[in-house]
């Protein structure tokens, strides 16, 4: 606890074009189910960044969970492709995307 960590993430091979004011919210919940971490950070055009912050000294130890997912925009998407910039088109121009929510586990040790 009171450890430094960074949640990072590479930028996306098919061009999701989040825009330059893109943020990623990041949770964390540890291993009583408190969240103890809820922010927003900066991500670039293309779903990169890099987000850090310390464990709270107050966090359960155990298996937390981590999620970071672009905030306040449409990221149910993980099929590779760019479905937003096809708009609304036609439905024969988009892949169906999965919407499981992306969870890591970080261990917090006492």
């Amino acid at each position: 606890m009171g450890q430094n960590v960074s949640v990072t993430a590479p930028d996306a091979g098919c061009n999701p074009r989040y825009g330059q004011h893109a943020r990623i919210h990041v949770t964390v919940t540890d291993a009583a189910g408190v969240k103890v971490v809820d922010a927003t950070s900066p991500m670039n055009d293309a779903g990169g960044f890099t987000y850090s912050f310390s464990v709270p000294a107050d966090s359960a130890a155990g298996a937390a969970t981590v999620t970071a997912m672009p905030y306040n925009i449409d990221w149910c998407d993980d099929t590779g492709r760019n479905n937003r910039a096809y708009g609304s088109a036609g439905a024969g121009h988009l892949t169906r995307a999965s919407c499981a929510q992306p969870v890591r586990i970080l261990t917090i040790a006492p």
